[in-house]
């Protein structure tokens, strides 16, 4: 049995709906934060959802598709990358200052050994993957072993909030292989970012990502399509997310690499959808189509290039915004329209400091 419970329930989405319907006639309406407060809602089976201390989580790890001459812009290395976040030598940095967001790493995989740091969390499962076009990117055991990983670090970090995002080099063609196996999307539409790759770009990532798609053409079940195919990250974030959703906590999905360890925490226990907003890391036309796959939209559309957290640092105001519309603003006392089968009774207790409750439903 999972102990991811489904968010659904009928009574309290229609007083969630009801406390903001009733703000509107007054105020005006609050366009999309308004379902995103009802998730919020939901989430935390609450009808005043607080947050506290917000984590942002980056996934590291290097993956054999570099080989082939999968790259980063610049030629920048997954360790340098790693080490300008830890340096706040990067915008995600001043933005978590910013919005109070607590930023660490995790060494899921970079293939170099990093010097320690406050903020550096060691969780190193191999020196980097194999290359998926040749073999399957780790081992079974390797991927069990990462998603434990993943749980153990959930356990740990303070807060209800996880925003996650992947780093390294070839994390974005590698969650791709995964997004589009799992989801039967063609590859190209996951890969291909946008006009500024060219044409040699295109066609040189294309070779490499079918030659892994024909090695491993006859995998579907998720956990071994992670191993195929995926980075190490991808597979740590994949238990910390289980973990976040068990115990009713926000988890924002910044990326790729985040979307592909959704997906396959969702083939584990589909329940966890329920817990995630998705935020927007990159201008990318793949990141589209991944979203696509749960039927969701972005908070953000600005246009961003990076996969960094960026998009998650960037949304969070958005999020913490939509769960005060609930918790902060103070409530109105008329009850003349109520949703159907709430007593006024039991709709007024809601907006009683003293007794914020519904039955089962926490302050």
């Amino acid at each position: 049995m999972s102990l991811i419970a489904p968010t659904a329930n009928p009574v309290l989405e229609q007083a969630l709906l009801a406390k903001l319907q009733r703000r509107s006639r007054i105020h005006g309406g609050m366009g999309e934060l308004e379902p995103v407060a009802v998730r919020l809602g939901l989430l935390q089976h609450s009808l005043k959802p607080r947050f506290t201390e917000p984590q942002l989580v980056i996934f590291a790890a290097d993956h054999g598709l570099a080989v082939d001459g999968i790259h980063a812009p610049a030629g920048v290395q997954t360790e340098d990358m790693v080490q300008q976040v830890l340096a706040g030598r990067v915008p995600l940095t001043a933005f978590a200052r910013l919005q109070n967001l607590a930023v660490s790493v995790v060494d899921c995989g970079v293939a170099s050994k990093l010097p320690g740091h406050d903020r550096l969390v060691l969780r190193k499962i191999a020196h980097g993957t194999r290359n998926a076009r040749v073999n399957s990117a780790m081992t079974l055991e390797q991927a069990h072993a990462a998603i434990r990983a993943g749980m153990e670090i959930g356990d740990t970090l303070p807060g209800n909030v996880l925003a996650c995002a992947g780093l390294g080099v070839g994390s974005h063609e590698s969650a791709a292989l995964v997004l589009a196996r799992l989801t039967d999307t063609p590859i190209r539409d996951l890969v291909v970012s946008g006009p500024e790759m060219t044409p040699d770009l295109i066609a040189h990532t294309m070779i490499v990502v079918q030659g892994a798609m024909g090695r491993h053409r006859d995998l579907s079940d998720a956990v071994e399509v992670l191993a195929a195919f995926g980075g190490f990250e991808t597979a740590v974030m994949v238990g910390a997310m289980l973990v976040a959703a068990s115990k009713r906590h926000l988890i924002m999905v910044d990326g790729m690499a985040a979307c592909a360890a959704m997906l396959v925490a969702s083939r584990i226990a589909e329940a966890v959808t329920d817990y995630c907003v998705f935020c927007r890391s990159q201008t990318h036309q793949g990141l589209d189509k991944a979203l696509s796959a749960f039927k969701a939209s972005a908070l953000l559309e600005l246009g961003l290039n990076t996969t960094d957290g960026s998009g998650a640092c960037l949304s969070w105001p958005l999020v913490h915004a939509a769960a005060a519309l609930l918790s902060d603003v103070p409530d109105v006392e008329d009850t003349s329209s109520l949703p159907v089968g709430i007593d006024p009774p039991v709709i007024q207790s809601l907006y009683n400091p003293d007794n914020p409750t519904l039955p089962g439903v926490l302050a």
